[in-house]
């Protein structure tokens, strides 16, 4: 589970992040996956913190464009992308520090987020190497008609993400 704080969206470690589907099944409620991109982070931030460039890196294949000019710059922007099913999702910018860390809440326009998270965390080895971890968090999701589609949002989803944004960013 986690919590909204000063500086943003706090992870915290407890067994709130599985979700009991029957006495025999656990289902963990977070997936995250990590990798090293060999760019500098500024240049692999500024490939998740611009929307509209979000479609070419989703492992998800889930969305399907953004208005440009809707760059993150700060915690409290929301940011509009359409999915590739037609609909439309605001995303509600949960944390921020810039190069370095960012998570949203996505939600139908007008409606307030219905509690999963994504979050992106970037830790530079050296000037031209970057670790990049990858959460989805829905442990505080309980919209009935989101969770299969929760469930599906496996490490190796988020593996998808990262090789497509290390292709990207990896490039002279």
């Amino acid at each position: 589970m986690g919590r909204l704080g000063a500086r943003g969206w706090h992870r915290e470690s407890t067994d709130a992040g599985l979700n009991r589907m029957d006495t025999h099944e656990v289902v963990p409620r977070v997936a995250s996956a990590n990798r090293e991109i060999a760019a500098a982070a500024p240049r692999i931030f500024e490939l998740i913190a611009d929307p509209a460039q979000q479609p070419r890196w989703d492992g998800n294949d889930n969305l399907a464009g953004a208005d440009n000019g809707q760059r993150v710059r700060a915690l409290g922007d929301v940011f509009i992308m359409k999915l590739t099913r037609g609909g439309v999702r605001e995303n509600h910018v949960v944390d921020f520090d810039e190069g370095r860390r960012i998570s949203w809440r996505s939600a139908e326009p007008g409606q307030a987020p219905p509690g999963h998270i994504w979050l992106w965390e970037l830790e530079p080895i050296d000037s031209s190497h970057t670790l990049v971890t990858h959460t989805y968090d829905w442990t505080e999701l309980h919209d009935e008609g989101r969770l299969p589609r929760a469930r599906a949002t496996t490490a190796d989803r988020l593996r998808a993400s990262l090789e497509r944004l290390a292709a990207l960013a990896e490039q002279p």
